[in-house]
């Protein structure tokens, strides 16, 4: 897979709504719920964080769920984008770029959403053929401030903004032509896991679903 075809289809993905929810899941139980919540309210593109160790058994039973678009976040390593994709990840995610993950998302043929946080990062990825990134940390990056001034020089570029993102800013980074959707976090806090609160967190994923500029 090529970097151009990769960034086209992370590109639709993060046209599905608004807000790709950024999960952490430690308990397997709760992962397909979770999904049935999410999707049901509006936000199809799911990014499963590996940080836990159930977090590939969460990619399988949130991939089985009607409506879902799951991916696998935080890639570290070429043996990360292995086991995502064995898991049925339809993307990856990352919070930078090297050479060896971007060549073994590439070979794999996963379509990886790479992480920039400057001009310097984002043109490099650029050259590469990458025309969606992801910017983070987004908030300690200098927020929509520095993703507006990345625009002008790189305007080929479109981002989805993640890293301190919430409910009050999301409007913000959306409003900004060079930013296609943002990751938060926030449509499912960990403490709605634990009391397995699906109700509420798909009225969280509703809110978030008709954000708009």
């Amino acid at each position: 897979m090529t970097p151009e075809v990769a960034s086209l289809q992370t590109s639709e993905i993060c046209r599905l709504a608004p807000v790709v929810p950024v999960l952490v899941i430690d308990d397997l139980e709760s992962a397909r719920p979770l999904a049935e919540a999410l999707v049901a309210g509006g936000l199809p593109a799911l990014e499963v964080t590996l940080r836990t160790p159930v977090a590939i058994g969460a990619i399988r039973e949130m991939s089985d769920v009607a409506g879902s678009v799951v991916g696998a976040g935080t890639l570290l390593t070429p043996d990360d984008v292995r086991n995502a994709k064995e898991a049925g990840a339809l993307f990856g995610v990352s919070p930078g770029a090297t050479e060896r993950l971007l060549d073994a998302a590439e070979d794999m043929e996963l379509p990886l959403l790479p992480g920039s946080a400057t001009a310097t990062e984002a043109l490099q990825l650029l050259e590469r053929g990458y025309t969606t990134q992801k910017f983070f940390p987004a908030e300690a990056s200098g927020g929509v401030a520095a993703l507006k001034a990345i625009a002008a020089p790189i305007p080929q570029v479109r981002f989805c903004p993640t890293g301190g993102i919430t409910l009050e800013n999301a409007r913000s980074y959306l409003a900004l032509p060079n930013t296609l959707c943002v990751g938060g976090s926030w449509v499912a806090p960990k403490s709605a896991i634990e009391s397995g609160d699906w109700t509420g967190i798909a009225a969280l994923a509703q809110a978030a679903a008709e954000l708009t500029a």
